[in-house]
């Protein structure tokens, strides 16, 4: 679901290095599998969120090196036909197991189909690919993820004292089954609270592609609609640092509590400066250490181990699942981001954030 950090000049030209020729390794292969392992990774893009490259590829990497199996990793960049064309080659080239964070589910289930054809295993990666084919699906509980933002978004607003808040609402992007999920769990606080009248229901609408741009653009139409807006669930930092920023030019920033999800360095130096009120971390090394244990379990023609199921309402099928328990951020707790090392302090602490990162105890 989705979910950027902020980047450096230095890692903007990491990414770009990176996302032009690919990630691959090669390790040694097991002699319990005919085939020598191979497993092939297409992440989405860098645009919706700098998590893929600044954390999913590095610990996919780490992962897949520290088990000594061939590994190729590569990024579509948004676009679809690219992720056939990666797709393909990765076949081609003898991959055993295809791993894949889908654009949509339509070029999802092209994509996986196409491998099962072939005879490669597969997994959907923190994004459920409905309709699709994959053996196992790795991600974090996305509903509990949402619950957690409504519950945040509560929590502001009552610290804040509001009375009858008017709230908009930021989805992510309507192709992104996540989005849904997420939904679900901060409606399923939001609506009854919408039902007894204690917060007005107001402007809800979906960012294609989690584009913060086109974000910036919704949530100024959402202001100038209703002026009074009083609260942002905003489904990640990325759409959340959107209305911020349109907050700010009216000075309102800091006076309408605003949500986020992925606990990156720009969403949580906005909670520092109490322009956010939290955000979610999903620690995404979780995510990713289990994603290589089911693929090196699968490249040697092993089952993997799971510890849930997951419907898929569109194929109509449980899926083998992994998923891990997301974690709620306010400004008592970023330093538990930094401390787990998906964030430094280097990436926080810059500038006017030095004072605030030393006031919550980031050493």
């Amino acid at each position: 679901m989705r979910k950027g950090l902020l980047l450096t000049t230095a890692s903007v030209a990491l990414v770009s290095s990176l996302t032009a020729c690919g990630d691959s390794s090669s390790g040694d292969s097991d002699s319990s599998s005919d085939a020598k392992p191979k497993i092939g990774v297409i992440l989405p893009d860098s645009k919706s969120s700098a998590r893929w490259e600044t954390a999913d590829r590095k610990y996919l990497s780490e992962a897949f090196k520290a088990a000594g199996v061939e590994y190729d990793i590569q990024n579509a960049q948004g676009d679809k036909q690219e992720f056939q064309t990666i797709a393909d080659q990765m076949i081609t080239s003898g991959v055993n197991v295809l791993v894949i964070v889908n654009l949509d589910s339509g070029t999802g289930k092209a994509v996986l189909d196409k491998a099962k054809g072939q005879g490669v295993a597969t997994i959907d990666y923190d994004r459920l690919t409905l309709g699709g084919s994959a053996q196992y699906y790795v991600s974090f509980d996305n509903v509990a993820v949402g619950k957690l933002q409504g519950e945040g978004l509560s929590k502001c607003l009552t610290d804040m004292k509001a009375k009858k808040p008017i709230i908009a609402t930021l989805n992510g992007s309507p192709t992104d089954n996540n989005a849904t999920l997420f939904a679900e769990g901060y409606n399923s606080v939001l609506d009854p609270k919408y039902k007894s009248g204690e917060y007005v229901k107001g402007p809800d609408q979906s960012v294609p592609d989690w584009d913060n741009a086109q974000a910036g653009t919704i949530f100024e139409q959402m202001l100038t609609s209703e002026p009074r807006i009083g609260g942002v669930l905003a489904a990640n930092d990325v759409l959340g640092n959107a209305a911020i920023a349109v907050l700010r030019k009216q000075n309102r920033n800091g006076e309408v509590p605003v949500t986020g999800q992925d606990a990156n360095a720009q969403g949580l130096q906005n909670i520092l400066t109490g322009d956010q009120c939290m955000s979610v971390y999903k620690a995404v090394k979780k995510e990713a250490d289990a994603t290589a244990d089911l693929a090196v379990a699968l490249a040697h023609g092993k089952k993997g181990k799971t510890n849930a199921t997951v419907e898929d309402p569109e194929g109509k099928r449980k899926v083998p699942s992994v998923l891990e328990t997301p974690v709620a951020i306010y400004k008592d707790n970023v330093k538990d981001v930094v401390d787990d090392g998906f964030v430094t302090k280097e990436e926080l602490c810059t500038g006017k954030y030095t004072a605030l990162c030393a006031k919550a105890g980031i050493k």
